[in-house]
């Protein structure tokens, strides 16, 4: 038998001691890489919004205004009057007002109303797949394909809101989750749903070829910073940032306490199985084994465990995120799955199995040979 098929086989000679601690280190790793797939995902869904028909930045309002309604992202509801004001602004090419309101439905505890001029739409990145667009002065509406799915409905349906009846013109796709969770309609529809006539949640800018973006931004910072704000990326939204923040803080305590509770439990692990071979291992010393040998053997065992851990938490961790993806406690996040988290986990697995495997290994090369031969 090879040295590497030594290491590989060896800690699994006590398959319950293996299995306990495979399960104690792969909760940590499940958990890691759940948290980084719905921060990936907050993260991509957020900036998507935020980008909608490739708008250069979104102006909304501030959320210390005490009239205001409070919105997607944190921010508040601004007077449309703002919409003639950002347009004069120099280096604005269009502006495009929405108004956005989250309502519940008999299926659907989150569903988001966007009113947008229809002339506006391509501003949302929507792809009409069934049906056609709405129009405005009427009481129609295009959902989503997830919205459609989720309400059992299609082209010619209706839907009620917030006890007002929509026709359903249109079914689109976007590939955002927000959007296709909810509908659009026209903007005063959207307005009136939350008694807000004269009121818009944000406004899509897109600056003039050759304008730097920034020097636009701080323009209209300059003249309205007091009651709006000026959003490019998710920096900019505090709110957001600090669900991030609190999310990446769980994800770096867990990894803490993977690796303290991991490490402990392949101490034990590879320590009891150090004091049942004690006569195997000075038979290997006898025959000419190093202790460096001995010590990468040892810890190579304690790499072999936790890096199981770590493919068997990371199958767990995708499949808890997709069963409350498809969930409604979920059902506007769409997880995203990148190559930094799974390294991220696989990494620590590793780091865990050097960690719990040093000691251990360091009592093995300790045993004098003839003391391990006599040992019963």
């Amino acid at each position: 038998m090879s040295f590497l098929s030594l290491i590989i086989k060896n800690p699994f000679r006590s398959k319950s001691r293996a299995i306990l601690a495979i399960i104690g280190i792969g909760i940590g790793i499940a958990t890691i890489v759940a948290l980084g797939a719905i921060t990936d995902g907050m993260i991509n869904s957020a900036d998507d919004t935020l980008h909608a028909g490739g708008s250069d930045f979104t102006v909304s309002g501030k959320t210390d205004g005490d009239s205001s309604q409070m919105v997607g992202f944190g921010t508040s509801t601004i007077d449309d009057d703002y919409i003639e004001k950002i347009s004069k602004i120099d280096g604005v090419n269009q502006t495009v007002p929405i108004y956005m309101t989250v309502l519940m439905t008999t299926n659907s505890p989150y569903f988001a109303v966007i009113g947008m001029d229809p002339a506006d739409y391509q501003m949302a990145e929507i792809t009409i797949t069934d049906g056609e667009m709405y129009e405005n002065d009427t009481d129609e509406m295009i959902i989503g394909k997830i919205a459609a799915e989720n309400e059992n409905k299609t082209v010619g349906d209706t839907i009620v809101l917030d006890n007002k009846e929509f026709k359903i013109v249109g079914v689109y796709e976007s590939g955002n989750s927000l959007q296709d969770q909810g509908g659009f309609t026209a903007l005063e529809n959207s307005q009136k749903l939350s008694d807000e006539e004269d009121k818009i949640s944000s406004i899509y800018v897109k600056v003039d070829k050759g304008e730097d973006i920034d020097t636009v931004k701080e323009r209209i910072d300059n003249k309205y910073g007091d009651e709006l704000n000026s959003i490019s990326s998710l920096s900019d939204l505090e709110m957001v940032k600090n669900i991030i923040d609190m999310l990446n803080g769980a994800s770096l305590a867990i990894s803490l306490l993977a690796i303290i509770i991991g490490a402990v439990g392949i101490i034990n692990t590879m320590l009891t199985s150090v004091f049942e071979r004690t006569r195997e291992i000075g038979v290997l010393k006898a025959v000419g084994w190093s202790d460096t040998k001995i010590l990468i053997m040892i810890i190579g065992e304690s790499i072999v465990i936790t890096l199981v851990a770590g493919v068997i938490g990371s199958i767990f961790g995708v499949i808890g995120v997709e069963i409350l993806a498809a969930s409604n406690i979920m059902k506007l996040l769409a997880p995203v799955y990148s190559i930094e988290i799974f390294a991220k986990a696989f990494a620590i697995a590793v780091f865990v199995g050097i960690i719990g495997g040093i000691y251990p290994a360091l009592k093995a090369t300790k045993l004098p040979p003839t003391e391990a031969l006599r040992y019963e």
